[in-house]
Order: C-alpha cells, then sequence, then structure tokens
C-alpha cells in the first residue's frame, strides 16, 4: 500500500483544491495520518473507499481528540543597548493556538487486505464551530462511533442519520471526555427512573 504522503499526493490530483496534509507521528509506529479539511471530509472518504488500489470499505475505529487552545512561549535572543552597552537579551513572545475538537478514523480495506489508513477532520474551534460531515454515508461502521463521538466531545456530525446521546442520558448538557470538564460533586445523582422501568418490564 502506498504510505500517507503518496496517498496525500492522489488525492490532491484527484482533488486540486482540497485542504489536506499529513501529520507526523514521531512514536516508533511511525503511524502517520491525513488532515483532511472538513469542506472535503466526505469527498475524499467516499475517493479512499472506491479507488482501485486502496478500497478501504471498513472503518475499525472512530475516535474524537479534544486539544484546547494553548499558549506556546517564543524565546528569542536580541542585540539590545542597555546603559550604553549592547548587550544580548531573551525576548519572550506569547503565541496563542486556538483549540479545536478532532474526528479520528482507522481504515481498512478488508477486499485488498491492506491499511489502515488514519483520517483526520478538525472543527473550526471548541465551542460554535463543532460541525463535522457525516463520514457513516461511507461507512456504515461510523454510526454509532460517530454518536459516541458527539456524546463525549460534542462534535456535531452533520448528515448522520440518527445523532443522539449514546452513553449519556438525554437531559446532559456537558461532554465528559473534554479536557476542560469538572466531575459532578454527587455521584450518587442517577436520572434514570428504575421503578418506572421496572413497573413496566412486569406488565410485559
Amino acid at each position: 500500500m502506498d504510505s500517507a504522503a503518496e496517498i496525500c499526493v492522489r488525492i490532491r490530483e484527484a482533488f486540486p483544491d482540497a485542504s489536506v496534509e499529513v501529520l507526523e507521528n514521531p512514536s516508533l509506529s511511525a503511524e502517520h495520518s491525513l488532515l483532511v479539511g472538513a469542506e472535503w471530509g466526505l469527498k475524499v472518504a467516499r475517493w479512499l473507499r472506491s479507488d482501485s488500489d486502496l478500497q478501504m470499505d471498513y472503518c475499525s475505529n472512530a475516535t474524537g481528540v479534544d486539544c484546547p487552545d494553548r499558549i506556546e512561549i517564543k524565546k528569542e535572543k536580541i542585540k539590545r543597548v542597555v546603559d550604553g552597552e549592547e548587550t544580548e537579551v531573551t525576548e519572550e513572545t506569547e503565541i496563542h493556538h486556538p483549540g479545536y475538537l478532532e474526528s479520528v478514523y482507522h481504515l481498512y480495506s478488508v477486499a485488498m487486505k491492506q491499511g489502515p489508513i488514519v483520517l483526520r477532520m478538525r472543527t473550526g474551534d471548541r465551542k460554535e464551530d463543532v460541525h463535522l460531515p457525516s463520514l457513516t454515508p461511507v461507512w456504515r461502521a461510523c454510526e454509532l462511533q460517530e454518536r459516541e463521538i458527539y456524546d463525549l466531545y460534542g462534535i456535531i456530525f452533520d448528515g448522520h442519520p440518527d445523532l443522539r446521546r449514546l452513553l449519556m442520558w438525554d437531559e446532559f448538557t456537558d461532554f465528559p471526555m473534554r479536557k476542560d470538564y469538572v466531575d459532578p460533586d454527587d455521584y450518587e445523582y442517577e436520572p434514570t427512573p428504575h421503578n418506572e422501568v421496572l413497573e413496566r418490564a412486569k406488565a410485559q
């Protein structure tokens, strides 16, 4: 199978205007991934499945990632005149990197016995622009996994056939896998009406 860099080149040939790049993994696995702009996600996904050399027909895993805002301190040595003498000082500059949410898909080809290809998409931010295209129309295995990502991270998957909470209850308003999530004070709280459910079960 082609490397991530080679697949990236082929995607750009198929979609010249597409936003796609390789994110390198510095670990020993060297499992590099493809970061695709959200507006191109569905088209690239369909191409990965239909391409005769790749035939990525199975999504084994889909998960979410939370990357909060972060401040990078950049240090630079510059020369300044202090008390009439030129001296070298270290100047610090704060660089703000806005946060985002990410969906990550691990793709395989059962037909070609190859993979994985790791596909990533990022939201515009963590608060307002949290929409990404659902890849369920391409890989049915994404349906429940995207619901889990929505439930735990808050990514809204446009085009999903049944986007609703999977693990948390409907009235829950937070996203437990986000890094700024605050645990509740009362772990004894349980919203499920057990008695009502038990009575319905006995009546059947």
